[in-house]
């Protein structure tokens, strides 16, 4: 029998992960022409060791014709949330790590009509994951830890995407991390639906190319 699964090829949402909404504006016009969604990264430095841009007022003006998932890894997500839930965001992605009430993350997304979704860092079982599983709009592996770019990909997240396709075998699976075109056979393999790239994809001399590389 033919696994449909496999057939079917994975999306690929370029990761924007940049310290100026400027950087972010310039990415995002290179990449209209060949995607669907966009993924912005928004570190504060509460989450992460680092800071990126984290300026949700920057979107309050900003048109674009692709989807924006916005990438939240910040703390005290359950009082911060609320800044992100507005136009053009579509999809929040909030890390499980930050939450006290995930369930309350949840709601104010769906009050706001957008899509959720809930990421685990390298270091969080995948089995925290499954209470979850019909009650978010898809899960995020986080293949390198939360912040900085150009990480290589962590071999164990295949083992996770595995575990967690077969316990949740109709969650959507989102991979993001170090993920160049050898990694991306690797994680559909596994089960996952997307996967995310920034160095991949922002590195390559053919943008169009580099993101069909990716599209197994």
């Amino acid at each position: 029998m033919l696994n449909l699964f496999k057939l079917k090829k994975l999306q690929v949402i370029p990761a924007i992960n940049v310290d100026s909404f400027e950087e972010a504006k310039e990415k995002i016009k290179l990449v209209e022409p060949y995607v669907d969604w966009v993924q912005l990264d928004v570190a504060d430095g509460t989450f992460t060791q680092n800071t990126i841009w984290h300026n949700s007022s920057d979107l309050l003006s900003f048109k674009t014709p692709l989807k924006l998932e916005v990438h939240l890894m910040i703390n005290n997500i359950n009082e911060e949330v609320g800044d992100w839930l507005f136009e053009p965001v579509k999809r929040v992605i909030f890390h499980l790590e930050t939450s006290k009430s995930p369930d309350l993350v949840i709601k104010k997304c769906r009050e706001a009509k957008k899509e959720v979704g809930i990421a685990i860092g390298p270091d969080t079982p995948w089995t925290r994951l499954v209470p979850f599983c019909s009650k978010v709009d898809m899960f995020q592996i986080l293949s390198v830890y939360p912040g900085l770019p150009g990480q290589k990909f962590i071999e164990g997240s295949v083992d996770k995407i595995k575990a967690l396709r077969l316990k949740c075998p109709s969650a959507i699976i989102e991979v993001d991390g170090g993920v160049d075109a050898e990694v991306a056979k690797k994680v559909k393999e596994a089960g996952a639906d997307i996967v995310c790239a920034a160095s991949y994809i922002f590195k390559s001399d053919d943008i169009k190319r580099a993101i069909k590389e990716l599209s197994i």
